[in-house]
């Protein structure tokens, strides 16, 4: 399975601008992102294409930093598509906990990225009903 980037930041301009620079610096391409905010704390969430570089980068930089194990799944960029894999989800008893997508103009395909509390037991219930995922080169090579 793949792993995204978690960093547990205070909610400051400037803050993301540090953060995206330290991956400028290291040559890690960003994939995805997502930013919640609460308050004065928020979590950005990162699909890199080097997961592990862009850890520890972070953290050698003093952000609050680390990995997730998450699932990405390929589905048909069309109504019904997401519906398709939640059905399998909620069917199987699998709490999704956060999940985000994008979608690949030129393949007509979207990745769902899903963070559950047992990878590897939804992957194997995932798998077992005909769901495809991307493998982590894959993921990280988009």
């Amino acid at each position: 399975m793949a792993n995204q980037v978690n960093v547990f930041a205070q909610n400051q301009p400037g803050r993301l601008e540090r953060l995206t620079e330290v991956l400028l610096e290291e040559g890690i391409n960003i994939r995805a992102i997502t930013i919640s905010g609460a308050d004065e704390y928020g979590v950005i969430k990162l699909l890199v294409d080097d997961p592990r570089k862009a850890f520890e980068a972070l953290q050698r930089e003093g952000f609050s930093a680390f990995m997730k194990e998450v699932i990405a799944l390929v589905m048909d960029d069309q109504p019904g598509g997401l519906h398709r894999i939640c059905r399998v989800l909620g069917e199987s008893g699998v709490n999704v906990e956060d999940a985000y997508g994008f979608v690949f103009q030129d393949r007509k395909t979207a990745i769902l990225v899903v963070e559950v509390e047992n990878v590897s037991a939804a992957g194997e219930i995932l798998g077992s009903k005909g769901l495809e995922f991307l493998s982590d080169d894959e993921l990280y090579s988009l």
